[in-house]
């Protein structure tokens, strides 16, 4: 079974995901990307990560920007999973590296599993 890395600091959204996506996925969560980074520097490196932008310490950009420059890290694709939906939010996280943007909160769950399917498809780099 594939692995799935949520890191999300709202427990309600971490189990959300799992509901949706726990059949599918080992579903592995982390309140904050300094865990993230931790674990996935340290080899527990997921197939898939969903992460929030606005996480405690460092943000999911941030994260982000820290598994691009890390060659173990630069391949995996990665979800922005983020309240952040004004007009141009999608574009700019698209832009700063994510694969794909899902806006909370999620009321249809076929928006995330299209996304998910989506950039599990995608080529690395």
């Amino acid at each position: 079974m594939r692995v799935l890395a949520v890191v999300e600091d709202n427990a309600d959204n971490r189990l959300l995901v799992r509901a949706i996506l726990g059949d599918q996925f080992h579903v592995r969560e982390y309140v904050n990307g300094a865990d993230a980074l931790a674990a996935f520097t340290s080899g527990e490196i997921p197939d898939l990560v969903l992460m929030d932008i606005s996480l405690p310490g460092i943000n999911g950009i941030e994260v982000l920007a820290s598994m691009r420059a890390d060659d173990r890290l630069a391949h995996l694709p990665v979800v922005a999973l983020t309240a952040h939906a004004m007009d141009g939010d999608r574009a700019a996280l698209l832009e700063a590296g994510f694969d794909e943007y899902v806006a909370k909160p999620i009321f249809d769950e076929s928006v995330l599993h299209r996304a998910v399917e989506r950039a599990l498809r995608r080529p690395p780099g």
